[in-house]
């Protein structure tokens, strides 16, 4: 059984190499899918005999595979910021010998790149699974098309390994993720570490499970955490998802559900749990509480010019902070939207994109395009200026000179660093902002309709 994994290398070729060479790996591991010629190095070099790998190239020779590789994108032109591929192909501890794990790895490049790609292939031993290294070029040597990284072909190369496997004996991991239905939204979502709507339900949906008596229980249960779920179907949805999710496609039978509740009933404590934990019935409504305080209205409008961008990122936080104290018990009030409380994972990165926001009176849609292209225009201009002291080193010059034009290029990238950091969280707000917002309308519709249930109970 070999387990994969797949990702991109952006930076130089040469660092990802020597990646892929040095087994005792001493580099930071936050620089390894930004430098190739780091994986390559880490893929060749053989530093501790207890540790002996094997290296084959597939379209190269694995000596000079960086120069090789290089020369290849030299020829054809280098486009875009991905210069290789880096792939992972691990066994579990005792089922095969370094020899047959490396000749599977070989075979395996063969298999999914031979035709018109350069691939290095490592074996290292120094973990207890042996486990490979792949490097792809990602420019073409028969043609110069660039690889395209699609989520088919992260499939096939668990088919291949898994196809080289069998004709070896080995056993294969039948139930992973790739035999299971899934979308290709919601697998590069978890690729990228976020919370698919599958994640977020099968979370709500183990937690409901926990005090549940019996599957009405179950339903009142995601029913309170803002899901409507269709009795003739089997299915379950958040207001704001396009498709609905038959509980049986995430693993929870029919059986599953009654085993668990089953369970639940048969413990003497499981009364005293349920009871401590009804299902939720607002009795506050955060995100109308907030438009009060902030005097400022989530409105269904296509007029998207109005919108405060950074009103919108202050309440998503406000409401994802609710979350988070909820989880801990510390609230008695949560958002309603499932949706909402999948942006949770993203809580670090949207506090850094609000604090751009924020310390640049980014307030409207118009205000963020204007500061992404002032930013563009900033760092263009250092760029030039940072390339004119690098013409100017490729001529000989006494060494004070070269001295002083390598402390501008350091100074000059210094200065380029924060640019390109907000210019960076700038473009992703533009992409993300819009989705925020809509996630905002579609609580306050369903706090709206909360809020009506709770007056006409009182009546």
């Amino acid at each position: 059984m070999a387990t994969t994994a797949f990702w991109p290398v952006k930076g130089s070729l040469k660092a990802v190499i020597d990646y892929a060479d040095n087994p005792d790996k001493t580099t930071n591991p936050k620089y390894l899918d930004d430098d190739l010629a780091q994986v390559l190095r880490y893929a060749e070099k053989d530093d501790k005999t207890d540790q002996k790998l094997f290296v084959s190239g597939v379209n190269c020779t694995s000596e000079r595979a960086y120069e090789e590789m290089k020369a290849v994108q030299l020829r054809f032109g280098m486009r875009g910021t991905n210069v290789a591929y880096h792939g992972y192909q691990s066994f579990p501890p005792g089922e095969v010998t370094p020899e047959e794990a490396h000749q599977i790895g070989i075979e395996t490049a063969r298999r999914m790149w031979g035709d018109k790609y350069q691939v290095v292939v490592t074996t290292h031993l120094n973990t207890t699974s042996i486990h490979n290294h792949l490097v792809l070029n990602a420019v073409s040597f028969k043609d110069g098309k660039k690889f395209q990284n699609h989520i088919r072909d992260h499939i096939r190369l668990r088919e291949v390994s898994d196809q080289l496997c069998r004709e070896r004996g080995l056993s294969v991991l039948e139930d992973a993720s790739f035999h299971k239905t899934e979308s290709r939204g919601e697998y590069w979502a978890r690729r990228r570490g976020s919370m698919t709507h599958r994640d977020i339900l099968k979370q709500d949906i183990e937690d409901s499970l926990r005090y549940a008596m019996n599957f009405d229980g179950l339903i009142s249960h995601l029913r309170a955490k803002g899901y409507v779920y269709d009795w003739e179907r089997g299915s379950i949805r958040a207001p704001d998802w396009e498709r609905a999710i038959r509980l049986d496609r995430l693993g929870f039978s029919l059986d599953f559900i009654q085993e668990r509740t089953r369970r639940n009933l048969d413990d003497p404590d499981g009364r005293d749990r349920w009871n401590s934990h009804l299902p939720y019935r607002p009795k506050r409504f955060p995100l109308l509480e907030l438009e009060r305080k902030m005097e400022y209205e989530i409105r269904r409008s296509d007029d998207t010019v109005t919108v405060m961008i950074d009103a919108v990122f202050l309440i998503i936080m406000a409401m994802l902070d609710l979350t988070r104290a909820e989880r801990e018990g510390e609230q008695s009030f949560r958002p309603l939207s499932p949706s909402i409380r999948a942006e949770l994972a993203r809580f670090d990165r949207l506090h850094e994109e609000y604090m751009v926001l924020s310390s640049n009176g980014i307030h409207t849609e118009n205000d963020l395009a204007q500061f992404i292209s002032e930013k563009e225009s900033q760092i263009g201009a250092l760029e030039r200026e940072r390339q004119s002291y690098r013409n100017q080193l490729r001529r000989p010059k006494p060494p004070e000179i070269e001295g002083e034009l390598k402390e501008k290029i350091a100074a000059t990238t210094d200065r380029l660093k924060p640019l390109r950091r907000d210019l960076a969280a700038a473009r992703r707000v533009s992409e993300h902002w819009r989705h925020l917002y809509e996630l905002l309308q579609s609580e306050r519709e369903m706090e709206i309709k909360a809020l009506k249930r709770e007056r006409n109970r009182g009546r």
